[in-house]
């Protein structure tokens, strides 16, 4: 070996020292946690001053010092962020973007915070813990490699199976399921604590190592070491080994790379590349891999939007325009805000509209400020010189397709591997294209003519932030706004509804790289030249917290957020709106709703209560008696699902719900045992205010006299069934035999308890319902399955199933868990693909199309765990259902609001912090609104009481009698025995049994 390559490895094997470092850090954080510390870089960064703080200005000597730093701070900032940020994050079981916001809070407070005590400058004097010879640091990292690995690891002792250390168990199940460990016995904060105590501790020995030998300062330090996380990245976060494999081998290749010297139009991108290897290994890992964090795909928890103040728009407005009135370097500051607004603006579309998490935006700015100075200048390839504003408008129009950079992969990823793909972009473009001296010396940007002078300009800043608020608008309002917040709430549930996730997904990135570029150029602008350093990956994580802190989904937070960004920096020292953004997003934990809701609720506990007067409290119960207030023309209502002053309020989520009201004769729907509402009526006189259901909707029934209400105990039922209980997963419960007696409706048996007792009622002069044939109707059936097998590894979920849902049949699967319910359902349904085996839908294939397209084919879907929309309300949920089904037309969203029951004024409240029962009803009518050939119903009856599932069942059974094919994966047997017309039985992968559910579900009973 030569002595040019034994130096340029040792360089290597130093450098990739200090990455494994930080990939056994990191690695050992996320498995204690199950967090990104995206704070990493900068803890070692603070350490690395606080080193030097100790030697440099106090004189203390070096290992005493590096004692305190290493053994003492560093461990303490992790159990402290453990303790006061994320413990409570876990504790709530808030969902994975708010503990991503968290860590990216607490790297943008200590970046601020250093830059406030130690300044923004670079320092070159800092001392050295271990000599620049590579062997002490890789033995340290080795060392640590093994030590940490045989905790974690599983070990096998002598003549004992393979089993973890208590500890490695621990903190195993800490990670999958913190309640479930603390229901354990394992002591989760102190296992927790210990994760961050250490992930700290490599933290701070990754910056006093490095530190002496890049530049020390708040941005490139820890930029340095996030870059770095391609690491942990390329070892799923989970292999010790692979991470110091791949850290050693990136860094002495990065080192060989020096001695190339290419020639050519393409020498700087090659040089620049093989000067940036770690760059290009986050890339290929965040980009190419398969995403980390599967279980950062949850949706986000029910929370509706957070409302705007009154008042608030008019203030805003009067405050921009202050700064006309500004002179000298005060409008000179203020023109940034406008620009910083308009990128700011750009992750309200991205994250607050679409719900995606995005870290890129600054690159986006900077490509757009770059490309405007660049054909300012006449130096774009291809195109002349074009004067400043047309300049500006082709960059928006170049810089908007590369959305699609962040937007394709956003495709297939959520949560913490849409974070580091975004992330990976954002630092590729500085390190590739800001960074290069070919693309961006000697660049200067001018205003445009005629807007010169700085007022002249701030005004032209607020019309372009206009049409940028007015397009921000556009994409909250409609359909499109409507499917953007849908996708944001729940994605599986959106792509059910028939919404197209991807399309709507690069629509997002794309607007939201438009906005960017036009804001970035708009800052280049003002500040008259391309400054790379406003576009600093780092600036782009600020500005993604302050957005998220001060209201995502809200256009008035970014003006907010821009306006604190540049006035609280725009002293004599930087940082102070970075510890200010930083410490409301470490606290994301505690005010989940943001300092706005915060400061509302605290208002409202402190705000005194009045008291009515004896006199009031008499008039108060009088106007409840009477059934509404003053001034209110209708009549007195019963039970809503709408408290307030002049209705009963609704029961407590403990106690029993409204039951779900059936059809009622007529087409009307109505509570169970109430007498039909004449044709004439214009109100119900036992609830609210109702369209009629077009007759097409629900089987037709002569009207009849009314009937009182029947008690329940007076009704003739079916004998309860040994236990209303989901199956166990050993065995499907037991089913009494149909022969048993049981008291059947007579047919002098009042119309209310027909409804009560089954389906809904027929005329009194026809004859009883039929008994169901005992064969599947002739007519070729309208979904099937034929053959499907699905493996997961090297088990079988679905091994040869086939069925088929024939219209107008109500058709059941039934099994033990873990037969492959769920796995069938998904197929049909397309969340999932078979490996082998189709599915066809009116005699076409569609098994290879997504759930989104099925829907507007016609097959609509429920979820077992509720897939509502909780930002919007009921009706806009029923909405999405009705514009991206097969009918879009207003009368489908008012029959299924009126079929379900909905049609009150609970329309107009958010879904979220609705009980259950309604909730269902709200998942049910969103996929009725949608005019479904198809119902694929999983488990519907979950949460639902007793009288919600009898109203369910008779809901069902209307729908089927109107030719709708329903196939329903259920555990409650009762349920199936009164509803199905045929049962198929599944286990271990196949349909064990099917037919009719009399003799299917005696037969279970006789054999179990």
């Amino acid at each position: 070996m030569s002595s040019l390559t034994y130096d340029l490895t040792l360089a290597g094997l130093s450098v990739g020292s200090a990455a494994a470092l930080t990939g056994i850090g990191l690695i050992v954080t996320y498995r204690a946690t199950g967090v990104l510390n995206f704070a990493h870089g900068a803890i070692a960064m603070i350490c690395a001053y606080v080193l030097r703080q100790c030697v440099v200005e106090w004189g203390w000597p070096l290992w005493p010092a590096s004692a305190v730093t290493l053994l003492l701070l560093a461990p303490a900032i992790g159990v402290v962020l453990e303790r006061f940020v994320f413990r409570p994050l876990a504790v709530l079981g808030c969902d994975p973007a708010q503990t991503l916001v968290a860590s990216i809070g607490v790297f943008v407070l200590l970046v601020g915070g250093a830059a406030l005590v130690w300044g923004q400058g670079a320092r070159d004097d800092v001392p050295e813990l271990v000599r620049a010879d590579p062997w002490g640091q890789l033995a340290v990292v080795l060392v640590l490699a093994a030590g940490v690995g045989a905790v974690l690891r599983p070990a096998r002792g002598p003549g004992r199976p393979r089993r973890w250390t208590r500890f490695g168990r621990e903190l195993r199940a800490v990670v999958d399921d913190r309640e479930l460990a603390v229901l354990g016995g394992v002591d989760a904060d102190r296992v927790a604590a210990a994760g961050w105590a250490f992930g700290a501790f490599t933290a701070g020995l990754t910056g006093v190592l490095l530190a002496p030998y890049v530049r020390l300062d708040p941005y490139g330090l820890p930029l340095l070491v996030m870059e770095v996380v391609s690491v942990a990245v390329a070892a799923r976060m989970r292999s010790l080994p692979v991470a110091v494999a791949v850290a050693l081998g990136i860094g002495i290749a990065q080192s060989q790379l020096t001695r190339l010297h290419p020639s050519g139009w393409g020498a700087p991108l090659l040089q620049a590349i093989g000067a940036n290897l770690f760059v290009v290994a986050l890339l290929v890992a965040a980009l190419v891999l398969p995403g980390v964090g599967s279980r950062d795909a949850l949706p986000p928890p029910a929370r509706a939007r957070v409302r705007t103040p009154p008042g608030a728009w008019p203030v805003a407005a009067v405050l921009f325009l202050l700064p006309l009135g500004f002179a000298g370097s005060d409008l000179h500051t203020s023109v940034q805000v406008p620009a910083l607004g308009v990128i700011l603006l750009s992750l309200v579309v991205v994250t607050g509209r679409g719900g995606q998490i995005s870290l890129g935006q600054a690159a986006y700015a900077g490509l757009g400020a770059l490309f405007t100075a660049l054909l300012a200048a006449g130096r774009f390839p291809g195109l002349p010189r074009l004067p400043e504003l047309a300049a500006l408008a082709v960059a928006v129009l170049l810089v908007a397709p590369l959305g699609l950079l962040t937007g394709w992969p956003a495709i297939g990823r959520h949560g913490l591997a849409l974070a580091l793909a975004t992330f990976a972009v954002g630092v590729g473009v500085s390190r590739f294209v800001f960074a290069q001296p070919y693309a961006t010396s000697g660049l200067a940007l001018g205003r445009p003519a005629g807007f010169d002078g700085d007022r002249a300009y701030y005004v032209l800043e607020l019309a372009l932030l206009g049409a940028a608020l007015l397009a921000t608008r556009a994409l909250r309002r409609g359909r499109t706004g409507r499917a953007l917040a849908a996708m944001r709430d729940h994605e599986p549930g959106a792509s059910a509804a028939g919404v197209r996730v991807p399309a709507l997904k690069l629509l997002a990135f794309v607007a939201g790289a438009a906005l960017a570029a036009l804001g970035g150029a708009m800052l280049g602008m003002g500040l008259r030249a391309f400054d790379a350093g406003a576009y600093d990956p780092v600036r782009g994580l600020l500005w993604f917290a302050a957005v998220v802190v001060l209201g995502a989904d809200n256009a008035l937070g970014a003006l907010v957020a821009a306006a604190l960004l540049v006035g609280l920096d725009a002293g004599a020292r930087g940082g102070v709106a970075a510890v200010l953004v930083g410490v409301l997003a470490a606290l994301t934990g505690r005010f989940p709703g943001g300092p706005y809701e915060a400061l509302r609720a605290a208002g409202a506990r402190v705000r005194p209560r009045a008291e009515l007067t004896p006199l009031g409290a008499g008039i108060r119960r009088r106007l409840r008696a009477a059934g509404h207030a003053p001034g209110d023309r209708r009549p007195p209502s019963g039970p809503q699902d709408v408290s307030g002053p002049t209705r009963t309020p609704p029961p407590s989520p403990d106690g029993p719900r409204p039951p779900l009201r059936p059809p009622s004769p007529g087409g009307v729907p109505g509570p169970t045992g109430t007498a039909p509402r004449p044709k004439d009526a214009r109100r119900r006189p036992s609830g609210a205010a109702r369209t009629p259901t077009p007759p097409e909707a629900l089987p037709h029934h002569p009207p009849r006299t009314a009937h009182p209400p029947t008690p329940p105990e007076a009704l003739p039922q079916r004998p309860p069934r040994p236990a209303r209980t989901p199956t166990a997963p050993e065995a499907l419960p037991h089913h009494p035999p149909k022969a048993a007696p049981t008291p059947t409706p007579s047919d002098d048996t009042p119309p209310a308890a027909r409804r009560t007792a089954g389906a809904p009622s027929p005329p009194e002069d026809t004859p009883p319902r039929p008994p169901r044939p005992t064969q599947a109707p002739s007519s070729a059936p309208l979904l099937s399955a034929r053959r499907l097998e699905v493996r997961y590894g090297g088990f079988t979920a679905l091994d040869g199933v086939g069925l088929d849902v024939p219209a107008g049949r109500v058709t059941a699967v039934v099994g033990p868990n873990g037969a492959g319910k769920s796995t069938l359902f998904h197929c049909l349904a397309g969340t999932l693909r078979p490996v082998r085996g189709q599915v066809r839908f009116g005699g076409r294939d569609i098994t290879r199309l997504p759930a989104h397209a099925r829907t507007r084919l016609g097959v609509a879907r429920t979820f077992q765990q509720l897939a509502v929309f909780p930002s919007l309300t009921v009706a806009e949920n029923v909405r999405v259902g009705a514009e991206q089904g097969r009918t879009a037309g207003p009368e489908a969203v008012e029959r299924a609001l009126a079929l379900f029951g909905l049609d009150g004024p609970v329309r107009a409240r958010p879904a979220a912090g609705l009980p259950t029962g309604t909730l269902r009803r709200v998942e049910l009518a969103r996929a009725f609104a949608g005019a479904p050939r198809v119902l694929l119903l999983d488990e519907p009856a979950a949460g639902l009481d007793t009288a919600e599932v009898s109203a369910l069942a008779r809901i069902l059974r209307a729908l089927a009698a109107d030719g709708t094919a329903l196939l329903v994966v259920e555990h409650d047997l009762d349920l199936v025995a009164g509803l199905a017309d045929t049962v198929h039985v599944m286990a271990a992968g196949r349909i064990v049994a099917s037919g009719p559910p009399d003799r299917v579900l005696d037969a279970l009973e006789t054999t179990s």
